[in-house]
Order: structure tokens, then sequence, then C-alpha cells
């Protein structure tokens, strides 16, 4: 059964009527089976690290400040398919620990297919291959975020944002379902893989990125994504980057205003210290969490890593003093690329970076400048290999030269050597 609808009237409904208590799926047979999420180290390998939304965790401070529709610039009529449960069920084989992709904050997600003009579940390899992600019942925080969620990218439509295909609100379960992104995160490729991202990628994520950012903040009506981090940039097979995962997407400020006063949240190491000190929110916020997450492309660390030693742990701090001297920034390049990277774009992300994380908002520049500095880089071709070869090469051919000089020197002193000396008293010069 297809369902096209006009969404709000329908997620109105379910707003007023809240959730329900997580104590009724325990015996419903609408439920996602929890017993069938066996934590072995196998499965549990496939997790996502959850993201750590709250920054200060105070329920005094919790506002329904994400249930209203988002701005009306650059939207289209919301036209989400409406899925039942039963049929998200049977797409994702019962919701299977095998068809985990990953875990966040919100709760799992699945892998699933669904038919291509349809609602209804496709065989395995068959129809649409979707991400299913599906709302912990576990209190009111969930259902505002899966809100904003259904708000913000039912409505808001562009390349670089991921394709909210439609959404399931039957009793109290919250479920999205989404375009499949064949290559996962962002941070699955810069953390958790044995192969380097190459640097040509590296270049194309960060500007996708950089576009979906500034779609949000270009309009007359800005968006405020607020989570902007590794986990929440998905990759399709050509590597094209789209931003996911919008439930901490605030509308911005309009008119006079110059911020957005709101609760403290997002992640730690991505948020930018004046939001993190007084809750006020702006487009700059974003992005000093590009320039976070621009380093961690630059360098291949997390923004945040307790395994790494105690002045290395927080990667701004740490980078601020490369980033600040011109001699020094090669060596923030991810060791991993060896020499398979352009060295002038390494000077412009690096800079690019260091004026993104500025320590005063107001000297941040906006998304759009960032993608104007971006774009070029991806036709850059002086590959630092490339030049450490031609180096190499000259140093062979003066050691060479020198040597040859060094030969000749030598025969020139034993001829010297060979002639007895006419003039004692005298002083013999080689020249």
């Amino acid at each position: 059964m297809e369902n096209k609808i006009g969404c709000w009237a329908v997620l109105r409904r379910g707003a007023r009527g809240g959730c329900k208590s997580s104590a009724s799926t325990r015996d419903s047979p609408n439920s996602i089976p929890r017993t069938n999420l066996v934590y072995d180290a196998a499965t549990q390998t496939r997790y996502l690290n959850a993201s750590n939304r709250e920054l200060c965790p105070n329920d005094s401070e919790l506002s329904w400040d994400n249930t209203d529709p988002p701005p009306t610039a650059n939207k289209s009529p919301c036209e989400l398919l409406q899925f039942s449960f039963q049929e998200l069920k049977s797409a994702t084989g019962n919701f299977r620990p095998d068809s985990i992709l990953g875990e966040g904050g919100f709760g799992y997600v699945f892998k699933g297919w669904i038919e291509e003009n349809g609602t209804g579940p496709a065989k395995p390899g068959s129809g649409i291959t979707v991400a299913v992600k599906s709302l912990k019942p576990d209190g009111l925080q969930g259902h505002r975020e899966w809100m904003a969620e259904v708000n913000f990218l039912g409505q808001l439509h562009h390349p670089n944002l991921v394709k909210l295909i439609g959404y399931c609100m039957e009793d109290d379960q919250r479920l999205l379902v989404y375009e499949f992104m064949t290559r996962g995160s962002l941070e699955n490729h810069l953390f958790r893989r044995t192969i380097p991202l190459p640097w040509p990628n590296r270049i194309k994520i960060a500007l996708g990125a950089a576009k979906g950012l500034a779609f949000l903040h270009g309009g007359p009506e800005p968006v405020i994504y607020r989570d902007f981090k590794t986990s929440n940039i998905l990759l399709d097979s050509e590597y094209n980057a789209k931003l996911s995962d919008f439930g901490l997407a605030k509308a911005g400020p309009q008119g006079d205003k110059t911020h957005v006063s709101t609760r403290i949240v997002g992640t730690y190491g991505y948020a930018a210290p004046e939001y993190i000190m007084t809750g006020h929110l702006t487009s700059k916020s974003d992005v000093y969490s590009f320039g976070v997450v621009l380093l961690e492309i630059l360098t291949g660390r997390r923004s945040m890593d307790r395994k790494r030693p105690s002045g290395e742990q927080n990667l701004v701090s740490w980078a601020r003093y490369y980033l600040a001297d011109k001699r020094k920034l090669f060596q923030l390049v991810d060791p991993r690329l060896e020499l398979s990277y352009s060295l002038k774009g390494v000077q412009k992300v690096s800079q690019l970076a260091y004026n993104c994380l500025s320590r005063d908002p107001k000297s941040r520049p906006t998304m759009d400048e960032v993608v104007k500095v971006l774009t070029p880089l991806q036709d850059l071709s002086d590959l630092a290999i490339s030049c450490h070869s031609r180096l190499a090469q000259q140093g062979r051919r003066k050691k060479k030269s020198e040597g040859g000089a060094q030969l000749h020197t030598n025969a020139s002193s034993k001829n010297i050597k060979d002639y007895p000396l006419k003039n004692n008293t005298g002083k013999q010069r080689c020249r």
C-alpha cells in the first residue's frame, strides 16, 4: 500500500499524543524485537559510536524548539511515504542484527529493501535499498528529534542532503526511511579502515559537505544544522557527501536577531566554544564544527581521542600550534597518506581550518566563502611525492657533480705532490 500524504496533519496528531510509555512495547506485536539485538563481539564491531548529543543535560532546559515546520524557503510540498510498521519489519528481515548499519543517539539503523513504486517490502537485492532508522522508545526527547528530522528533511531538498523517503508513526513506534548510502559514513573511512582515504576524495567530501551547509545557511530563513561531524556525513558510491541526522537542526535567527538562544546540544569536540558557554546559536557555530571536521580530514585524527597523550587528546588544541606556523603545516598531514597529497591543497585547507576555528565567531568565513576556497582544490596536481622525486633527482645530480669535482681535485693534488718544490722558502698555491 502506498500512501503519499500531506504529512503535517498526521504528525501534529502524533505530536499532541506524545510518546506512549515504552512499557507497552514489550507486550506489543508491533515492536522491534530487542531480544534479536545480540550484543556479541562480532555484532558490536558494526555499531557506530553513539553521539554525545546533550552537552548540558538538564530536563528543565529542554523545550519544544524543534517541532515547528522548517522555513518555507527552498522546499517543496511534503509528500513523504507513510509506511506501516509491519512493512518495515518485513523490509528489514524482522530487524535482524546482521542488517544493522549503525547506532546513534536516535536509535539503530537497519538496511532494508522496499518496492520501487510503493511502500511494500521487497526481497533482499531487489527493489530499492533503504536505511531504516528506529527511534529508541525511551522518552519524549527522542520524539522531538524524530519530529525535527521529518520537519526539515521532509521539505528541504539538495544534492548534499540525504533524501528522506518516508516515515512510520504507529502506536509508539517512530521510524524513518532514507535513501541508502553505499559507502557509509566519513567517520568509517577516516578512522575505521586500514586503507587511507585518498586526498582527492577527502577534498571532494569536504566540498560536498560544505555545499550542504551553505544551502542550509543561504536561504532567507536559514537553518542551523547544529550537529556537524564525520558520523553525520554519508557517502554514496561516488564519494558524494550528504548530510544526515537533522534531529538537532534549528531555524536560524531572522530579522534583527543576531542569534537564537537554545539549550546546549551537540557533540563534544565539535561544538563552538561560544555556543557551549552562552547557548547562543548562529550559522558561525556550524562553521566552527566544519573547521573541526576539516582538521579530521587533514590529519586523520579524531576530534577527541582519549587514547592519545594528554596534550594531543583535543584535536583543535593540539593543531593550533601547527596551523599558526606555515613551516609546520605539513606535520599535520595524515601520515598514512605518505606523500600522496597536494602541497598547495594542504596549505589552503590548513588556512581554511584555521579561519573556521577562529575564537571570534565574526572572524569565521561564511559557508559560501568556504565553498569558494575548496572548489579549485579539486584540480590541483602538485603532489608532494612528485616534488619529493624531483628534489631527490636534483640531489643525486648534485652529488654526482660534486663527486666528479672531488675526483678532479684529488687528481690535481696528486700531480702537484709529484713535483719537487723548487723553492722551499716560498708557499705553493693550488688553483
